[in-house]
């Protein structure tokens, strides 16, 4: 699949998780109905559980492809790699049967959630937590488009783009409002409605940046398309 095709299939998945979330806020209740450690993660989902499933096969040498939070045809094929050299029914699919048998292979290091909140603080901190999920979203929408490197790390470490990876903020200690963000903006988050590019306005020198066309405030940046 291309990335063009994943793309649209995420901005559907994420408006399927905010009509859940205003389904259970309805009816007095905090966040999606069913449980993270319950969910049967396939082809279209986007969550911080597809990162770690991603972080395992790859360290089981069953993907290639880099770790993007997002479960796409690269992802469905390792999994039917691994069901199939483990006597497992083969669908695709990660399922509680086949991601207990991950577990037990390969440890997850939590790497690449890291990687964001480390992002987030160097770039966000002292903004509003939807200002940080902002930040975290342009960065997994950078890795559903065309224009940007295919990976989470890929798209944090492209030269030139974060000025927190380039003036060394980027190795700050994350506090806990930048993991929060993290995880929110990979569970599919977005409050930067799709934006690639953010820039703070009392402090950008870039014409280009300034010139392009604004989605949304929020804080102290302005989010961009």
């Amino acid at each position: 699949m291309n990335k063009k095709n994943t793309k649209v299939q995420m901005k559907w998945k994420k408006l399927t998780v905010g009509l859940l979330l205003s389904s259970s806020i309805a009816v007095g209740t905090i966040g999606i109905a069913s449980p993270a450690s319950a969910m049967v993660l396939q082809k279209g989902t986007h969550h911080l559980e597809v990162v770690e499933l991603q972080e395992r096969l790859k360290s089981l040498g069953y993907l290639d492809a880099g770790v993007t939070g997002y479960y796409g045809s690269a992802t469905e094929q390792a999994v039917r790699s691994f069901q199939e050299q483990r006597g497992l029914g083969v669908d695709g699919k990660a399922g509680k049967q086949t991601v207990s048998a991950l577990k037990k292979q390969a440890p997850v290091r939590g790497t690449t959630l890291d990687q964001l909140a480390r992002a987030v603080h160097g770039e966000a901190r002292g903004e509003s937590i939807d200002g940080q999920v902002a930040v975290a979203a342009v960065i997994l929408n950078r890795v559903q488009s065309d224009l940007f490197p295919d990976s989470i790390t890929e798209v944090i470490l492209e030269p030139r783009q974060f000025t927190a990876v380039d003036d060394g903020q980027y190795n700050l200690t994350p506090d806990s409002s930048a993991y929060t963000a993290a995880r929110r903006a990979l569970n599919g988050e977005d409050p930067a409605e799709g934006a690639l590019y953010y820039y703070n306005p009392k402090i950008a020198t870039s014409a280009w940046s300034m010139a392009r066309p604004a989605v949304k405030t929020i804080g102290n940046h302005i989010f961009t398309r």
